[in-house]
């Protein structure tokens, strides 16, 4: 009896590692290496392991495969025909048919697969651009947080100074005890800024690493200059290459295939032939015969008109839906880009102005409490306003970043040359 309980649990034992594995398998792509994360590594990751990318390159080898079929010849009919059941006066017929396409229908079919397949490559192109640009924009999502933690973790020991500090004025009897009371409300607030900025940095970190279908990030931190400022570039050369953009340049390939496809129905008013080769015994003349067919369809009523026009309509509607991506493409780059560089302006108005301001104020206040010309408040509020143009800062930042992004994902760049950055 105790064999019967002890087969299962070895097949538990044994399976189990099989189990895991396959979990592990199936709930991931790949996995980051542990420590410090680059934003090169990141994109290998990404390029080696993005869903969407190896989507639309299967998309790219579905298409080609289209393209090899476009180009095939009909395959030949073998056709027997036996007539009289009686042996002696039965005639038997073996011939070959062949389809034979005329008016160029092969060669346009052929035309028209490959626009296909250009539309696919062109949106291989385009989701690798996007996934590129969505990756650099999480990166740097992820510095910023990182900042923004170490920012509020500051400010927490900040607040929790200034909560010292006026528990004991007020026991001094300097001031009353409602100044303790407000500086332990701040501490609070603080404390809970330091819980969302932990929770945000989390949550970027995750959106980053799913990128390459990893949801448990490993890495210990992201390494980078999150306060480099990438060019905006000039207005005039962003409209230039709207024409090359990826939806511009798939909205152009959808109006050459549609004129493909128009060329394949045209092509099709004109029907195919074809051609009988074959042998006939006939037993009364006890010999055999030889028989050579030719079939022509006679286009009468239906001569393709309907598909004709159909194709035809749709080719301008290409035509429309090109211009009307122009117009809506160009709106949106040169939205992207007055944001890219309005918020790099302010950026840089912060790093140097405001910063070096409050940072002076900061060592004013200081020097003058070291003297006795201030209260240890005045150091704190000092500290305050120093740490908010931080963050005002690093929002500032994390617009710039996005902002680039965006416009890198329209023009169907990824910019990661830290040569052009400030």
């Amino acid at each position: 009896m105790r064999k019967y309980f002890l087969l299962p649990f070895l097949a538990a034992v044994l399976f189990q590692p099989l189990f895991a594995l396959s979990a592990e398998l199936g709930s991931s792509g790949l996995v980051e290496p542990g420590g410090p994360l680059s934003l090169d590594t990141a994109l290998s990751l990404t390029l080696q392991a993005n869903a969407e990318v190896s989507a639309a390159a299967r998309e790219l080898e579905a298409v080609e495969a289209t393209v090899t079929q476009a180009g095939v010849l009909p395959n030949p009919e073998l056709q027997t025909l036996a007539e009289d059941r009686r042996r002696e006066s039965r005639t038997t017929t073996v011939q070959i048919n062949q389809r034979i396409s005329l008016s160029g229908k092969r060669s346009a079919r052929v035309r028209a697969a490959e626009r296909s397949r250009d539309i696919a490559g062109s949106d291989l192109s385009a989701t690798r651009a996007d996934i590129r640009a969505g990756l650099i924009a999480a990166f740097f999502d992820v510095l910023i947080a990182q900042e923004r933690l170490r920012l509020a973790q500051a400010s927490a020991d900040l607040a929790k100074r200034g909560t010292s500090a006026a528990a004991k004025r007020v026991a001094a009897g300097k001031v009353s005890p409602v100044e303790e009371t407000k500086a332990r409300v701040a501490e609070a607030g603080v404390k809970i800024e330091l819980a969302q900025a932990s929770s945000e940095l989390r949550l970027m970190r995750q959106r980053l690493t799913a990128y390459w279908g990893n949801p448990s990030p490993r890495f210990d931190a992201a390494v980078g200059e999150a306060n480099s400022l990438p060019d905006a570039g000039n207005l005039d050369d962003v409209v230039q290459r709207l024409d090359t953009t990826p939806e511009m340049r798939r909205a152009s390939l959808e109006v050459e295939r549609r004129r493909a496809l128009t060329d394949v129905e045209r092509s099709s008013r004109i029907p195919d032939v074809t051609v009988s080769l074959g042998a006939k015994r006939d037993e009364l003349l006890g010999r055999n015969l030889a028989i050579v067919g030719l079939s022509i369809p006679i286009p009468l009523f239906d001569r393709n008109q309907g598909n004709l026009g159909e194709a035809i309509s749709r080719q301008d509607k290409a035509r429309d839906e090109l211009a009307a991506t122009r117009v809506r493409v160009q709106g949106e780059a040169m939205q992207a880009w007055q944001q890219l560089d309005m918020a790099r302006s302010e950026a840089l108005v912060l790093e140097s102005e405001v910063l070096p301001g409050a940072q002076s104020a900061l060592d004013a206040a200081t020097t003058g409490f070291e003297y006795g010309k201030f209260a240890f408040l005045d150091v704190l509020d000092a500290q305050r306003t120093l740490f908010q143009a931080r963050a005002q800062y690093l929002r500032a930042l994390s617009s710039v970043h996005r902002a680039r992004a965006q416009l890198d994902s329209i023009l169907g760049t990824g910019t990661n040359n830290i040569a052009e950055q400030k």
